[in-house]
C-alpha cells in the first residue's frame, strides 16, 4: 500500500474557505453541524504582534488509525490503496467510539442524539478513482493544499506533523505535512510605545481610543475569543461555534 496524505501551508492559506465549501457542495452536505472539512482559528500575542492562526482540520487518514481500532462493529477499515480511512455507513452504530478515540474531533454528527451515525472526510476516494485529486485541494485559490504519496510530501516539504497546540503525532501518525507560518518582523524599526501613544489619542477633541497602553498589550485573560487552538468539541453546538462562519 502506497499511503497518501495532505499537505498545508500555514504562511499561504488566508481563511477564504473555499476549501470547505467545495467539500460540502462536493459531498452534499447542507450547511449545520456536520463538517468533513475545517479551518480552526485560533489567536495569540497582543499588539504590535498579534497573530491569527489557522489551521486545516480534516480526517488526517491516520497511518496507525486509532478510530478504527476503537469501533467495535467494524464500520471503520483502511482501504489498501491509497491508505484512505473509509466509513461503512450501514456498519455504523453511532456508539461514538471511533470520536472518543480521535485526537483531531475529524468524526463529525449531524446531532447529540443517541445512534447518530457519524459522518466523515474520504479522501474523495471517488475522486482519486478517476484520477483526479481531492477536491478541497483542487478549490484553494492560495495554493495552501497539496496532496499526494506521504512519502512524496516528505521530501518536497518536510516531515512536520505538528502544529502549535495540536495533539502529539505518536498516537495515530497523521498522514499529512505542515509548513508554520513564520513571525513576520518589522522592515523599518519603529517605537512601540511612540506607535500606541499615536494611536490612543486622537485629533479634534474625540476621546482617546483607550484609558492606557496597557488596554493594548496586555490583553486580560479571557478577553481574546479564541485564544487556543481547539480541534475536538464536546458536542454538536460547540462544533458549530468552533468553525463559526464556514458556511459562507
Amino acid at each position: 500500500m502506497t499511503q497518501y496524505g495532505f499537505y498545508f501551508d500555514q504562511s499561504r492559506c488566508y481563511n477564504c474557505r473555499a476549501c470547505v465549501l467545495a467539500c460540502r457542495d462536493w459531498l452534499g452536505i447542507e450547511p449545520g453541524p456536520v463538517k468533513p472539512l475545517r479551518i480552526l482559528q485560533w489567536e495569540e500575542g497582543a499588539f504590535p504582534q498579534p497573530r491569527l492562526n489557522l489551521v486545516f482540520a480534516n480526517c488526517y487518514h491516520c497511518e496507525k488509525p486509532v478510530c478504527v481500532d476503537a469501533c467495535e462493529h467494524h464500520a471503520l477499515f483502511k482501504e489498501d490503496k491509497y491508505g484512505a480511512v473509509l466509513l461503512d455507513t450501514e456498519a455504523c452504530q453511532g456508539d461514538r467510539n471511533c470520536w472518543k478515540a480521535c485526537p483531531y474531533g475529524a468524526p463529525q454528527y449531524e446531532s447529540d442524539a443517541p445512534g447518530t451515525k457519524m459522518q466523515k472526510c474520504n479522501m474523495c476516494y471517488d475522486r482519486l478513482e478517476r484520477g483526479e485529486i481531492p477536491i478541497c485541494v483542487a478549490a484553494c485559490p492560495g495554493r495552501a493544499l497539496d496532496f499526494g504519496p506521504l512519502d512524496e510530501l516528505e521530501k518536497k516539504y518536510g516531515e512536520l506533523k505538528q502544529l502549535e497546540d495540536m495533539p502529539s503525532p505518536d498516537v495515530a501518525h497523521p498522514a499529512i505535512v505542515f509548513t508554520k507560518m513564520v513571525q513576520k518582523e518589522n522592515l523599518v524599526p519603529y517605537d512601540e510605545a511612540e506607535a500606541v501613544n499615536l494611536f490612543q489619542h486622537r485629533p479634534y477633541d474625540l476621546p482617546d481610543m483607550f484609558d492606557a497602553p496597557e488596554d493594548v498589550t496586555d490583553l486580560p485573560e479571557g478577553l481574546v475569543g479564541k485564544a487556543k487552538l481547539v480541534m475536538k468539541s464536546a458536542n454538536v453546538q460547540e462544533n458549530l461555534d468552533l468553525s463559526k462562519g464556514e458556511d459562507g
